[in-house]
């Protein structure tokens, strides 16, 4: 019986004993406590196994949850791999650079989770083939000087009908940075400017990341457009039809006024706001380019020495050695603005396309905002609405 009741107070106050650890002199360390549980990784692969239509600018993406990438391939049906990134985490990945239309892919990934056990899966997807491939041209293009007012004009070659995605795939970006927005002239041209002028100065960067990009009705990005500009000096000039003059600045300082003579009665020059759309030399000047056969009575083909463009409708800026004796004087011309020959070769010389010349006081319509780069004629409370 003695021996029995031992054992049992033994028992009874085993519970109470100091742990091992304690004994040892402290509490549990990190690297004595038991080690959580790992959990089993779970991959995804994007887009999925069987889809069919994939746009080719989509993003193709692998992800791990609870574990790490430790492989991927994707391949076309030719077996081609096609390149990717992995994040320094391991724990996504993505192609890094664009699939073909009208191609099937496989993307085959291993990860490992926590658990130290690994994963797999596989998906085979295919591209979509287009209704239409949409190319694109702009203006102006890369590495090119512009004047303050140069719209950034995109011209697809095809309508666009989801115009939003065309617009987000087109990044702009400026240094310093300048508000702007979007305006749609039709359904497949679309400028983007600023508020007001361009700061000179500015650093223009253009990423036109159309490729593979879905822009509705089955129209689908062509090719990528890429353009890094600058804007020069702020050049403005006013032609004024009561004066007869045209005061030219550079960054806000008169530097010259050039006598001037405008369109005559039944020819007014529109007035408006005017971008520099070129510069010519040796240039003809003929009427049927704007739809009036030069052999007509208010038609005319002449050969001048210096004429830069201000509009498609035919108003240029040119060197007029007949009408010398009119200019400052009286408006005699088709409608264009006449200037001497010297003060027309000074103007061109010292500007660049994208230079704002405003006319007033001309007598003529107003300069319409689709005629050339009329896009300052848009008031911005409507233009930043976006036409779409």
């Amino acid at each position: 019986m003695a021996l029995v009741t031992v054992a049992l107070a033994s028992a009874c106050t085993s519970g109470t004993t100091a742990d091992p650890v304690e004994q040892a002199g402290g509490e549990q360390t990190a690297s004595t406590r038991p080690k959580p549980p790992g959990t089993p990784v779970k991959l995804s692969i994007s887009p999925g196994n069987k889809a069919a239509d994939v746009a080719p600018g989509d993003p193709i993406t692998v992800a791990a949850v609870g574990g790490r990438i430790t492989q991927v391939a994707l391949k076309n049906d030719d077996g081609r791999p096609v390149a990717g990134t992995l994040s320094p985490d391991s724990t996504t990945w993505q192609a890094a650079e664009p699939l073909g239309f009208d191609r099937r892919y496989t993307v085959s990934a291993k990860a490992e989770g926590s658990d130290g056990k690994p994963a797999s899966l596989t998906s085979s997807f295919r591209t979509i083939t287009p209704r239409l491939k949409a190319d694109l041209s702009m203006n102006p293009q890369d590495g090119q000087t512009v004047g303050v007012g140069q719209p950034l004009a995109f011209y697809f070659d095809v309508d666009i009908p989801n115009k939003r995605a065309a617009e987000q795939a087109i990044q702009i970006t400026t240094t310093p940075h300048v508000t702007g927005a979007f305006y749609w002239f039709n359904d497949s041209e679309v400028h983007w400017r600023p508020k007001e002028y361009w700061p000179s100065g500015t650093k223009i960067s253009v990423r036109a990341t159309i490729y593979g990009r879905n822009f509705g009705g089955g129209v689908f990005g062509n090719e990528d457009r890429v353009a890094n500009v600058t804007v020069g000096k702020a050049i403005t000039a006013v032609a004024d039809g009561g004066t007869h003059q045209m005061t030219v600045a550079i960054d806000g300082k008169v530097v010259r006024t050039i006598p001037i003579a405008m369109g005559k009665p039944g020819n007014e020059t529109p007035f408006g706001t005017y971008v520099v759309m070129s510069e010519h030399t040796n240039y003809t000047m003929d009427s049927s380019t704007y739809g009036v056969p030069a052999d007509s009575p208010l038609g005319y083909r002449t050969h001048v020495e210096i004429a830069t463009r201000m509009s498609n409708s035919g108003i240029f800026y040119h060197s007029a050695p007949w009408s010398v004796g009119d200019q400052g004087h009286r408006n005699v011309s088709h409608g264009c603005i006449n200037m001497t020959t010297e003060n027309a070769a000074w103007l061109q010389r010292i500007s660049q396309k994208g230079d704002i010349i405003v006319v007033k006081n001309s007598g003529g319509p107003r300069l319409e905002s689709w005629d050339g780069l009329g896009d300052w004629q848009i008031p911005w409370p409507e233009w930043v609405k976006g036409n779409r």
